[in-house]
């Protein structure tokens, strides 16, 4: 049989996280980078010529040529990018948050069944090595404590580094919620597996106009707590859970890809040392995206679940809104 022809992949916004969905793309076997698309002609013209790409003048343009986009714009322009791309006929890897509204993630979910198109949401921690540990070693956890720290100035060598003195350029778009927290909601929404009963938030602004640090407690129908603690204000960069089962502890840097695990064996406590090997999340996102694709699979975080998870998140901000923090 012949080889199927190569999916013509493109990408909608080709800013400091674009670029590298762009560099990805033409890294996947049976994959080839079609062209990009963003408001900044010169950036864009920069990408497409590194990788041999095409720059199209629009989104309807990007849509006609391509099997499957990812949308990097800004989140505000998620839904209008989005429907226009799933009319042209694309599958799409939206980046995290899924939209702004929910209002907005229902037109999204719409539009991809009336388009019988997939929608896959880059909640990109799912496809962290240490992820893949903690899915095949968590069992009924009871508490769980998580912190995602990010510096407002970021360091440009960082995996989310800026341009080195500017503040991190996220600031001016969402909130820390919908920005670094919502990576740990997901998280925890698919390894607790149980229905939210309370959730307690807190958080405040205090260097931008939009809330730079929040602490939110959900609590879980199982009895399982998730305390979950984020800020940008840090002068240091964190990814570390610590989470508590019945039959033990582990602790987790998902930077270092490193931890312990200690648990109960026949003989008493037993400490491990968890040494994942490291692999870029954002390939083995992407490289799932195609795969479910081609399969038909569903996707391992899909529209749907992309939507809960901003609920979540929405909640988690209106809550502490309510409160005049």
């Amino acid at each position: 049989m012949p080889e199927p022809a190569p999916l013509r992949a493109g990408v909608a916004g080709v800013g400091y996280l674009g670029q590298h969905h762009a560099r990805v793309y033409t890294e996947l076997p049976g994959v080839t980078l079609a062209g990009v698309y963003d408001t900044d002609k010169k950036r864009a013209a920069e990408i497409a010529a590194k990788h041999g790409a095409k720059v199209f003048a629009s989104i309807e343009e990007l849509g006609k040529a391509c099997d499957v986009v990812s949308v990097v714009v800004p989140t505000n322009h998620h839904c209008a990018t989005s429907l226009a791309l799933l009319a042209a006929g694309c599958h799409l890897l939206i980046e995290k948050p899924l939209c702004t509204t929910l209002e907005e993630a229902d037109q999204i979910i719409a539009a991809a069944q009336k388009a019988k198109r997939m929608v896959q949401v880059g909640h990109i921690e799912h496809f962290n090595p240490v992820t893949e540990f903690l899915e095949k070693n968590v069992s009924q956890p009871r508490f769980i404590r998580t912190e995602r720290l990010a510096p407002l100035i970021p360091d440009p060598n960082e995996p989310d580094g800026a341009l080195e003195g500017n503040v991190n350029p996220r600031v001016k778009e969402v909130d820390v919620v919908l920005d670094l927290m919502i990576h740990d909601i997901g998280l925890v929404l698919k390894l607790v597996g149980s229905p939210i009963k309370r959730i307690d938030a807190a958080g405040s602004s205090v260097l931008t106009k939009h809330m730079d640090i929040a602490n939110a407690r959900l609590v879980f129908e199982d009895g399982c707590v998730a305390d979950l603690n984020v800020s940008r204000l840090s002068r240091k960069r964190a990814r570390e859970w610590r989470l508590f089962q019945r039959n033990g502890y582990m602790s987790v840097d998902f930077d270092q890809c490193t931890g312990h695990y200690i648990h109960m064996k026949m003989l008493g406590l037993k400490r491990e040392e968890i040494q994942v090997q490291k692999s870029e999340p954002l390939k083995r996102e992407l490289a799932s995206f195609v795969e479910s694709v081609r399969t038909g699979k569903t996707p391992k975080i899909d529209v749907v679940f992309g939507k809960t998870a901003l609920e979540i998140a929405l909640t988690i901000t209106s809550q502490i809104r309510a409160a005049g923090l």
